[in-house]
């Protein structure tokens, strides 16, 4: 198969061209990042059953069965724990379990990307100190994440709105983009899931990458181009 063709490097505007990337199931295909670190505090008993608990109370009281969106919105695993005990082992667990497991085809991308000059950003659901250490690794300086609420020196379990998901997303991409001068029908967006849809419309260069949740027929159905990441 031929190399991709190169991608434009300036905007006749004088606007830069931004390129936003889901993280779960996208460039790290697989179960989402928050889950796998859900079973790492687990095991290592930083959480327990109190947790597990609370979290299916939350999922029980959801109005839409079998969806997992309550724990998007609401993190119960993290009430009542310290930002400094957490966030280093998130940076362990993203350097050991999560790094090696970047997908090839994803970090072809963003260097194809890098070299056209264009501005790398990091769009997802999963908390920011998930996200930050990933970042880092990949020398991404821009991150859009879920911002866990601190009080007191502890994790509440809620979240600061706009959530990195669904609307959230659009809002945010086009605040981030107003902000650094970015010419959003020359940009670029990565995603799977109906979450991303909101982020893929408002470029003018969306690409479905490893679909899931009914997201390659909804694909079809917009003309949006689907690929698979391994």
């Amino acid at each position: 198969m031929p190399p991709p063709p190169p991608l434009p490097a300036a905007v006749q505007s004088g606007a830069a061209i931004g390129a936003f990337f889901d993280v779960d199931n996208t460039l790290v295909p697989g179960v989402a990042i928050e889950v796998r670190f859900f079973a790492y505090l687990l095991k290592h008993r930083v959480i327990g059953g109190r947790e597990i608990l609370e979290s299916v109370r939350l999922l029980a009281r959801s109005r839409h069965l079998l969806s997992l969106h309550p724990l998007r919105e609401q993190k119960p695993y993290l009430v009542g724990k310290r930002p400094e005990v957490i966030e280093p082992m998130a940076k362990w667990f993203i350097r050991s379990r999560v790094c090696p497991r970047l997908s090839p085809d994803g970090l072809a991308a963003m260097d194809r990307h890098r070299r056209a000059g264009h501005h790398l950003v990091l769009v997802t659901g999963s908390p920011d100190f998930l996200i930050a250490p990933l970042a880092d690794f990949l020398g991404v300086n821009d991150v859009l994440a879920a911002r866990p609420q601190c009080k007191d020196g502890f994790f509440t379990g809620h979240l600061i709105t706009p959530l990195p998901y669904g609307d959230g997303k659009r809002r945010l991409l086009e605040g981030f983009a107003g902000e650094h001068n970015l010419d959003l029908t020359q940009s670029y967006a990565y995603g799977d899931s109906p979450g991303d849809i909101e982020a893929l419309r408002l470029v003018g260069h969306p690409l479905v990458v490893n679909p899931i949740r009914g997201m390659a027929r909804i694909a079809r159905r917009r003309g949006w181009p689907v690929t698979r990441w391994n």
